[in-house]
């Protein structure tokens, strides 16, 4: 990534002839910046960045964006160039902005309820064989996150998958507009955010935001499946999904051990996705449905999605210390999520003993306590175990014992010390457990147990 003086100048006044004309990378954070980098010194409720420029010239900063109302202190005047700026934050956007039309890669933006990291994950898959393709790293995906995505990357990038995350309405409007997308995928409309945003609806309008910067003749590709989606159409609209009226219909679906094989509506090619979850397939035929808007082989597509590898904590595969399969999906969890999940769990054919630990799900609303019950309804046989964590994740097991219909073991922990040592009782090699909640459960403390090995 190559950020310059030139490029800083188009957003701001710059103090002084900069003696660097090329910054080696962007930072917001004094902890992570490296010599010759440009720090960006940001202003919160409870911290101002600007405190921290001379900590940066130690770090080996090179240049600075600059809030043109504060003070600059007298041992940083010469030291780094400072470049004014009216707000440090929208500057850092624009400067986003000004270095994507700069570099002039294909934008493939993505947002969702769920599933949006496993979609980026599955598009990098598919289209980076093909072309130089970079994607958001970790959570960077909000206001902060996007453009220090956009800023590192390379020069010579062709297409850029950016994840978009938000909380409340104008969010992802406004990463949008940053981004300015030649497609935009809404993966489906599930319950996260609930407490901010009111109903589905509104969820659902929160997330079409993501139409806001798309590009004249840009392609928006939906959830098909999702009624709340239905009034969106257009020949740049093409709905994805289950259902035989989708643009693109996914077909033929077969579980195997370790994902599933299916077709689309459009082509005649029999399709593998190495994923657990049926909800993965929907995910896939997304990537594919972008691949070949871009004009992709189909060989190279088939082969792309063969070799997917997701982020951490998507229903990661993991091995336990006694033989156990773990499945790890503890990255973040909505009612509709924690449902595919235990489906998947249901769905992986060979073992005995098949335990659910599911835990809090949080943001949900005043309708919180109905929808962790409403998870009951998918835990049935081959389900074993049902074991929950919290005071929310009670009542999916409350429900479930009222609903009487399933027959293996279920149980309630406060903590999750009071649930491993029964967990640890039960595992063995014909065993699969499942850990799903949001992530301030943080459930995978869990796993680094039963995956720690005697003596570590």
């Amino acid at each position: 990534m190559t950020v310059t003086s030139e490029l800083l100048k188009k957003i701001s006044e710059p103090y002084h002839d900069e003696t660097i004309q090329a910054y080696t990378g962007v930072s917001t954070d004094t902890r992570t910046i490296k010599a010759g980098m440009l720090f960006v010194p940001l202003v919160g409720e409870r911290f101002d960045g600007h405190e921290y420029i001379l900590q940066a010239i130690e770090k080996g900063a090179a240049a600075t964006l600059w809030d043109k109302n504060k003070p600059i202190p007298e041992l940083a005047t010469e030291k780094i160039s400072f470049f004014f700026v009216e707000d440090t934050l929208e500057a850092l956007q624009e400067l986003a902005t000004v270095y994507l039309n700069t570099i002039a890669p294909k934008v493939i933006a993505v947002t969702g309820s769920n599933g949006k990291t496993t979609t980026k994950d599955l598009l990098y898959s598919v289209l980076s064989p093909v072309f130089k393709t970079f994607k958001t790293q970790g959570n960077f995906n909000n206001h902060i996150g996007l453009p220090l995505t956009v800023l590192a990357m390379p020069e010579d990038c062709e297409v850029l998958i950016l994840e978009m995350g938000m909380s409340g309405f104008g969010e992802i409007k406004r990463l949008s507009e940053i981004a300015t997308p030649d497609v935009a995928i809404v993966t489906n409309i599930g319950e996260s955010h609930l407490e901010q945003l009111g109903s589905r609806e509104g969820i659902a309008k929160a997330k079409m935001e993501i139409i806001a910067g798309l590009k004249e003749n840009g392609l928006i590709i939906l959830d098909g499946d999702e009624p709340l989606l239905a009034s969106y159409k257009g020949k740049d609209v093409q709905r994805v999904g289950f259902g035989a009226a989708n643009h693109i219909q996914i077909k033929d679906i077969v579980s195997t051990v370790s994902g599933y094989q299916f077709s689309l509506s459009t082509k005649q090619e029999i399709f593998t996705v190495p994923l657990l979850g049926e909800h993965n397939v929907k995910n896939a035929a997304y990537a594919l449905a972008v691949a070949f808007y871009l004009g992709l082989d189909m060989s190279d597509a088939k082969k792309g999605l063969e070799k997917t590898r997701l982020s951490a904590m998507r229903l990661e595969q993991l091995k336990g210390s006694c033989g156990e399969l773990i499945l790890n999906d503890a990255y973040n969890a909505s009612p509709t999520s924690m449902k595919a999940a235990v489906q998947a769990l249901k769905s992986i054919p060979g073992f005995e003993k098949r335990i659910a630990v599911l835990g809090d799900m949080y943001e949900l609303g005043e309708e919180e306590e109905a929808m962790h019950r409403s998870v009951a309804e998918v835990i049935a046989s081959p389900v074993t175990h049902l074991y929950t964590v919290g005071e929310k994740g009670f009542w999916i097991a409350d429900e479930a014992i009222k609903q009487g219909d399933f027959l293996g073991e279920i149980r309630s922990f406060s903590e999750k010390d009071e649930l491993l040592p029964v967990l640890k009782a039960q595992v063995d090699v014909n065993t699969v457990v499942l850990f799903k909640a949001s992530r301030g459960m943080s459930l995978e403390t869990c796993i680094h147990s039963l995956t720690r090995k005697e003596g570590e």
